[in-house]
């Protein structure tokens, strides 16, 4: 995607892999890439009006909650999209949560990543989801879709995702940060959740979740009272 964005690929493109053989994450991490999940990257193109590009991370994040939280497991709905999620059996509202900085959730598990590479003018928004298989890593829980008892088909989960992409970066660039940070923060876990933030530098803090700053930096309540905002950084709940 980024020697399309160089060659003038227009914003909105979309790239899927079946499989990935050199998948990555954040900080260089390996991203396991086994077929039936998705893997797919789109392009955003920054205008001298958007808000800070680094903001596109929320933008995606509340962008892939709705889509997973559209799907039920198969006794409501036999695995089809359902205009309701969060009502009768399968994926509700409470089982889905976001957590800093792009990382979603259900029942504390991480299902999905978020990475965002830029060139320039262009943003190359990259996300893997869990749809079929989850793996086993030894510093989180995982899980998938499948393993919640939903199935999903990766082409139509990847036109779900693409439509509430291109709905949230519309209002993201035509009504700013703001409202994106409400959603990201009514899908997140609740405020005085305890967490644990690893720092660039190496450096730890323990504290409690007081919610977002304005341009969607994480606000951490620590032990002495203090709080502490955090640009950059892992983020595990406790």
């Amino acid at each position: 995607m980024l020697a399309l964005a160089a060659a003038g690929a227009a914003e909105g493109t979309w790239l899927r892999a079946e499989r990935q053989t050199a998948g990555k994450g954040r900080q260089g991490r390996a991203w396991e890439s086994p077929i039936g999940n998705f893997y797919g990257s789109t392009l955003v193109r920054l205008r001298p009006t958007d808000p800070p590009a680094p903001t596109l991370a929320l933008v995606t994040a509340v962008a892939l909650e709705e889509a997973v939280s559209t799907f039920r497991r198969p006794g409501a709905g036999r695995g089809r999209r359902v205009a309701n999620p969060s009502s009768g059996p399968g994926l509700r509202r409470g089982d889905v949560l976001l957590k800093w900085p792009n990382d979603l959730l259900i029942d504390g598990a991480k299902l999905s990543g978020i990475l965002l590479e830029r060139s320039g003018d262009a943003v190359v928004v990259g996300i893997g989801v869990n749809l079929a298989h989850h793996p086993d890593l030894p510093d989180r829980p995982t899980t998938s879709l499948a393993a919640q008892g939903v199935t999903v088909d990766v082409t139509t989960f990847a036109e779900v995702l693409a439509e509430s992409f291109a709905r949230w970066l519309s209002r993201w660039r035509s009504e700013g940060l703001e409202p994106v940070r409400q959603r990201w923060l009514d899908r997140a876990h609740a405020s005085g959740t305890a967490l644990t933030a690893r720092l660039p530098d190496g450096i730890s803090h323990d504290g409690l979740f007081d919610g977002l700053t304005g341009d969607g930096a994480l606000i951490l309540r620590l032990a002495d009272g203090s709080r502490h905002v955090i640009h950059a950084g892992d983020v595990f709940l406790i």
